[in-house]
């Protein structure tokens, strides 16, 4: 399966959106759960919070896979090489995200004690319970997703809107739904 002229193919568009689906569902749950602290329970919201990190983790392995084994799309004609590069280095800075975040958290779980399950199935610890040295992974893990994930998705959304509406070029129908 190859790209059309016009867009991205069907794989590339599902797992598209299924990242975006399963970020709003991960964002929703770390807002309302409780804060994690030194001996915080894994209560169901943040057990959720988990599974989703490694769905992503696993859904943007798949992603990525597909990425480099399909090419894109030809870029627009008309674009900027500086809006080309600027997308190219956004999409690698997310993709790099897709898989820093989810690690970092699953570090701090196993750092904290906390089992990260699927499906009834205990993964295994990425460290050992209260590693010494490793207390950094929840704030980094906080700070990457809270900030600089969010101000990149944010940053994707507004330029595909611009292009969309102030340019009224295709840069956003390539990666729409038929």
């Amino acid at each position: 399966m190859t790209p059309t002229s016009s867009g991205y193919t069907g794989t590339a568009k599902a797992l598209h959106w299924l990242i975006v689906a399963l970020l709003i569902a991960q964002f929703i749950f770390a807002w309302i759960m409780p804060e994690i602290r030194r001996d915080t329970p894994a209560t169901t919201l943040i057990s959720l919070h988990f599974t989703f990190g490694i769905i992503i983790l696993a859904v943007a392995i798949v992603r990525l896979a597909w990425r480099v084994t399909h090419r894109e799309p030809e870029p627009e004609d008309g674009l900027p090489p500086w809006q080309t590069k600027s997308a190219t280095i956004v999409h690698w800075l997310l993709y790099a995200l897709l898989f820093v975040v989810p690690l970092l958290g699953w570090m701090d779980a196993s750092r904290r004690g906390m089992p990260v399950e699927m499906f009834g199935f205990e993964l295994p610890k990425l460290l050992a319970t209260r590693a010494p040295g490793w207390g950094w992974t929840g704030d980094v893990h906080g700070l990457l997703a809270n900030y600089v994930m969010l101000g990149l998705v944010g940053l994707h959304v507004a330029a595909a809107l611009y292009h969309h509406f102030v340019r009224h070029d295709g840069v956003l129908k390539r990666m729409l739904p038929r």
